[in-house]
C-alpha cells in the first residue's frame, strides 16, 4: 500500500510569510494574554480600590452616626442626671430644665417625655398628652425598658402614635428610652424617659452618602430590621427586596453574596452601643471592568500591542529571510548552470556558512566538470590519434609492390623517387606524436601521398596544390587533408577513365584559415553529404586509411572549437569540394598549448 505524503502547514508559502505568521500568532497570543492579565489586574485593583473606598466611606458614616447617637445619649444623660434624678417631682416641676435641653437639640429631637411606671405622663416637651384609652404600660418598648434598666433602647423608625393628634402626629421618629429613678416626696420609684429623635435628621446623614458604580448604603438593627434604606418606598410596596436579614448575620468587613441572581459586594460596619449595622452594597459588575469604555480601552491596548509586535515581527522576519532569498537567487543561478556565479554569503553565521558551503560545492562541481570534459576530450583525442596512426597496410603493401616493380624494370630513378616520397610521408605522419603541425607540413604530407598514388594510378588523374601567401606557417591539424584526398581518389574517380583532376588549396581570410580538396569526379547528392556527417560508427575501408570525413570534422571541432569544421559542396556528375575551416593562428603560438 503506497504511503500517503504527509502535508505540513504553510508548506507552499515563503519562509518569510511563514515566520511572519508564526511570530504574529505568537504575538497575538501574547497580546491577548497580556490584555487579559492587565484586565484581570486592573479589575482586581479597581475591586480592591472600590472595596477600600467603600470601607472608608462606611467607616466615616459609622463615625458620623456614632457621633450623632452619642449626642442623643448625652442628651439622655443630661435629662436624667441634670434634671430628673435630683428633683422631687411632688414639690417642683422640671419642665424648665427639659425645655432648655429640648431647645438646644430641637433640630434632632421631636419630643421629650417622662412617664411613671404606671404609665402616667409626668412631663412632656413640647406640651402634649397621651392618647385617650392608650395603655402605655402594655407597649413592648415600655415593658422592655423597665425590664432592662441598665440600657438605652432604640426603636425602629415609626410614626409617633402615643400622643394626641396635633401637627406632629405624622412625624417619623426613632424612640430612645431608658429607665430612670423618680422621686416624689418620700417615695422613689422607676419611670421611663422617652426621647423621640427626628427620623429626617438621621436620614440626612445617609442621604449624603453614595457608593460608586451604582452602590448604596442602608442601616439595619441588630435583628435585621431596616432603619434607613434609600429605596424604602419600593421595599414597603413590595416592588423591591433587600437581603437585610442575612446582612444582620455578617461580621464587620467585606462579603460577597449572590442575591436575586446578581453578585454583590457587601460591606458591613457595626455602630457602637446600639447594635445597628451600616451596610454598603456594590454590584460586582460595577466593581469589575465590564463597562464599555474600559472594554474598548483594553481592546485598544491589545490592538496597539499587536500592531507594534507585527511591525517588529515583519522587521525580524525580513532580517532573517532576506539573506535566505538572496542565497536562493544564487542557488537558482547555479541550478541554471551558471556555476561561476558568486554565491551570496551574508546574514547570520548559519546563512554565511551555508553560502560559503554552496560556493565551495559549485567550485568543486565546476572543477569536476572541467576534469570530466578534459578527460573526455583527452580520450577522444587519443582515439583520433590512434585512428590516424593506423595507416592502411594495403597502401603500404601496394606502394612497396610499385617500388619492387620499378627496381625489377630497372627504373631506379622512379623507385628512388617513390621511396623518398614514402619516407617523407611516414615522417610527417609520425611528427613526433604531435597532433598540430604547420600548414606547410600538412601540404607536404598530401603532396607525397598524391605522388605515390599517381605512380600507382598512371594516367588516372592529375593534381595541383596551391597555397596562399603567409598560410604555410599557420597551425593545421595533422592528417586532415589525406582522408579527404583518399575519398576524392577512391570514390570521386572510381569510374573515370582519365581526365581526373584534384585541386588542393589553402588560403586565409582575416582570422580564418581555409583548406579545400576539390575533384571533378562523380559528386554526391545532398542526402549522401548528410550521411557522411551522420555516420554513427567508422567503418575501415579496405583501400583507404580508415579515417572518415565525420571523424575529420569532429577532430577539427575538438581541437579548435565548435564553430570550425568541414563544409561539403557537391553536385552529382559535377564533382565535390570539401573545405576545412580553421582559425588562422601561427603554429608557434599553438604548438606549446596543444600536442
Amino acid at each position: 500500500m503506497p504511503l500517503k505524503k504527509r502535508r505540513y502547514p504553510f508548506q507552499n508559502t515563503s519562509i518569510r510569510y511563514t515566520i511572519f505568521i508564526y511570530f504574529t500568532v505568537s504575538a497575538l497570543a501574547a497580546s491577548i494574554f497580556i490584555g487579559l492579565s492587565m484586565y484581570s489586574r486592573m479589575s482586581g485593583q479597581m475591586s480592591a480600590a472600590i472595596q477600600e473606598e467603600n470601607q472608608i466611606l462606611i467607616n466615616q458614616l459609622s463615625r458620623t452616626t456614632d457621633t450623632y447617637l452619642r449626642t442623643i445619649m448625652k442628651l439622655s444623660d443630661s435629662l436624667y442626671y441634670g434634671a430628673i434624678k435630683n428633683a422631687d417631682l411632688s414639690d417642683s416641676s422640671i419642665n424648665r430644665e427639659i425645655t432648655l435641653l429640648y431647645d438646644n437639640n430641637k433640630d434632632n429631637v421631636e419630643n421629650i417625655a417622662l412617664l411613671s411606671n404606671d404609665g402616667r405622663l409626668l412631663e412632656a416637651v413640647p406640651a402634649a398628652r397621651l392618647k385617650t384609652n392608650l395603655d402605655v404600660t402594655s407597649e413592648p418598648w415600655f415593658r422592655n425598658t423597665l425590664e432592662k434598666t441598665e440600657n438605652l433602647h432604640f426603636s425602629i423608625p415609626q410614626v409617633q402614635y402615643i400622643f394626641d393628634a396635633n401637627e406632629n402626629q405624622y412625624r417619623w421618629v426613632i424612640s430612645v428610652t431608658r429607665a430612670v429613678e423618680i422621686t416624689q416626696g418620700p417615695y422613689t420609684d422607676q419611670g421611663v424617659l422617652l426621647i423621640d429623635i427626628r427620623y429626617n435628621s438621621l436620614e440626612q446623614l445617609f442621604d449624603s452618602v453614595s457608593l460608586g458604580n451604582g452602590g448604596y448604603v442602608y442601616l439595619i438593627s441588630s435583628g435585621g430590621d431596616i432603619i434607613y434604606h434609600p429605596r424604602a418606598q419600593l421595599l414597603d410596596s413590595g416592588i423591591a427586596r433587600e437581603n437585610n436579614v442575612k446582612a444582620s448575620e455578617y461580621r464587620d468587613g467585606n462579603h460577597e453574596e449572590l442575591f436575586e441572581g446578581k453578585k454583590r459586594l457587601v460591606t458591613v460596619k457595626s455602630v457602637g452601643y446600639t447594635g445597628w449595622k451600616i451596610v454598603g452594597v456594590t454590584p460586582m459588575d460595577g466593581v469589575s471592568l465590564n463597562n464599555l469604555k474600559t472594554k474598548l480601552f483594553v481592546v485598544f491596548i491589545i490592538a496597539f500591542i499587536l500592531f507594534i509586535l507585527s511591525i517588529i515581527n515583519s522587521y525580524i522576519s525580513s532580517r532573517i529571510t532576506d539573506p535566505i532569498k538572496e542565497l536562493e537567487k544564487s542557488v537558482n543561478e547555479i541550478e541554471e548552470g551558471h556555476l561561476e556565479t558568486n554565491v551570496y554569503a551574508g546574514g547570520s553565521y548559519e546563512i554565511q556558512h551555508l553560502g560559503n558551503s554552496i560556493q565551495n560545492m559549485a567550485r568543486q562541481i565546476r572543477r569536476l566538470m572541467d576534469d570530466i570534459v578534459a578527460e573526455h576530450e583527452s580520450k577522444r583525442k587519443s582515439e583520433f590519434d590512434t585512428l590516424q596512426s593506423q595507416i592502411n597496410p594495403h597502401f603500404l603493401y601496394n606502394t612497396l609492390d610499385i617500388i619492387v616493380w620499378m627496381i625489377e624494370n630497372e627504373r631506379q630513378s622512379e623507385a628512388v623517387k617513390a621511396v623518398t616520397a614514402l619516407a617523407r610521408f611516414f615522417r610527417i605522419s609520425l611528427s613526433k606524436g604531435k597532433s598540430i603541425i604547420p600548414v606547410r607540413d600538412e601540404l607536404e604530407h598530401v603532396r607525397n601521398y598524391l605522388m605515390i598514388q599517381s605512380m600507382r594510378y598512371k594516367n588516372k588523374f592529375t593534381y595541383s596544390i596551391e597555397a596562399g601567401e603567409g598560410v604555410e606557417e599557420l597551425a593545421s591539424l595533422k592528417l586532415m587533408l589525406q582522408p579527404l584526398v583518399e575519398n576524392a581518389i577512391y570514390h570521386g574517380m572510381e569510374f573515370m577513365d582519365g581526365d581526373g583532376e584534384i585541386l588542393i588549396k589553402a588560403w586565409r581570410e582575416g582570422d580564418d584559415l581555409y583548406m579545400s580538396v576539390g575533384d571533378n569526379g562523380l559528386g554526391m547528392t545532398q542526402e549522401q553529404v548528410e550521411n557522411l556527417f551522420a555516420a554513427a560508427e567508422h567503418v575501415p575501408s579496405r583501400r583507404g586509411s580508415g579515417i572518415g570525413v565525420r571523424n575529420v570534422n569532429e577532430r577539427i571541432k575538438l581541437y579548435f572549437g565548435k564553430e570550425y569544421g568541414l563544409v561539403i559542396d557537391s553536385e552529382p556528375d559535377e564533382g565535390t569540394t570539401v573545405t576545412a575551416h580553421l582559425p588562422a593562428v601561427p603554429y608557434e603560438q599553438v604548438a606549446q598549448k596543444v600536442t
